[in-house]
């Protein structure tokens, strides 16, 4: 697919988010929430283009943060520095969206396709689809990179794909693997987000129906999952992960809110730090990292309806 570069920017809105003092919690225990607030030169938020419909959220090596569409799939990457972006290329049109990406160190991008039941790769540089896996899934979600791996979620199927990568991460071909052990399937959505633990001996993978929602433990070789004891705290809403050390960002997407937890090495156990909030917040789905800010897409899955120009944004909070 030919890249089609755009730029797209709003200047009275970069005017705003220059000197934009935004809300952010801090640690916070037994369920309150502390806010503080902080001035910088790089906006705390910045515009998508208009009906754009964001939902996954990529940050290399460089200051740039990629979002994919559910749309048409294209792809659009923004300049943390300005919040200043280009729509990288056109995606492979209605029925083929773009939701989970991630990008390795080599240049590349990895895609999760929907209910496409495609997983992709494209070049960072300029958009550009490399390669097309069409694994038949119901609704590929997530990705996470592992050395040697590329792992996809499947929402309404008890299975995670894995898109083998050889030498400088080149993609040599899709296996599937069947989750097992404690993994519950629901009648509806199930597999959300998914991470590596923290020592990487094994996949982190929201189950949005066990016990009332939470985590999995899923063995790679096997696919054997295992609930991780968070304690009393649940995920219903769990959306993207996001593990930094052993801290492990959870977004609730429908709560406006990350729920953090610190995770012992292997990643058998949880314990609630705190819950992030913000008043600009309207259902982000995932995050991303750079320097001390999470950055997170807002999706506004309440618009029953999005139009061309519902307007959609991006915003940072502070990293706990």
């Amino acid at each position: 697919m030919a890249p089609a570069h755009r730029s797209f920017a709003r200047p009275f809105t970069r005017r705003g988010l220059l000197t934009t003092t935004a809300a952010l919690s801090t640690a916070a225990l037994l369920g309150g929430t502390a806010h503080a607030t902080e001035r910088t030169a790089w906006p705390a938020a910045f515009p998508l283009p208009n009906g754009w419909q964001p939902e996954g959220i990529a940050i290399g090596s460089r200051p740039y943060a990629y979002f994919g569409s559910l749309a048409h799939g294209d792809l659009y990457r923004a300049d943390l520095a300005t919040g200043r972006g280009t729509v990288l290329s056109t995606g492979l049109g209605a029925g083929h969206p773009t939701v989970g990406l991630k990008a390795d160190p080599y240049g590349r991008l990895f895609l999760s396709g929907g209910d496409s039941g495609e997983l992709r790769t494209a070049d960072a540089r300029t958009g550009e689809i490399e390669q097309v896996y069409a694994v038949g899934g119901t609704f590929v979600n997530d990705v996470v990179l592992t050395p040697g791996a590329a792992w996809f979620t499947d929402t309404y199927q008890a299975k995670l794909y894995k898109l083998v990568l050889g030498r400088r991460g080149t993609p040599c071909g899709v296996e599937t693997v069947p989750l097992s052990g404690d993994w519950v399937q629901g009648d509806g959505f199930t597999a959300n987000g998914i991470e590596r633990t923290p020592d990487g001996s094994a996949l982190l993978v929201v189950n949005t129906v066990a016990d009332g929602g939470g985590l999995m433990r899923v063995d790679p070789r096997t696919g054997a999952a295992r609930a991780v004891d968070l304690g009393t705290a649940r995920l219903p809403n769990g959306d993207g992960l996001l593990l930094l050390g052993r801290t492990l960002y959870a977004v609730q997407q429908a709560q406006n809110a990350i729920d953090v937890f610190r995770l012992n090495a292997d990643g058998t156990r949880g314990t609630a730090i705190t819950r992030i909030t913000d008043p600009r917040f309207r259902i982000p789905t995932t995050a991303a990292a750079w320097g001390e800010r999470i950055y997170l897409p807002n999706a506004r899955f309440d618009v029953e309806q999005p139009q061309p120009d519902t307007e959609y944004d991006a915003v940072a909070v502070r990293r706990v």
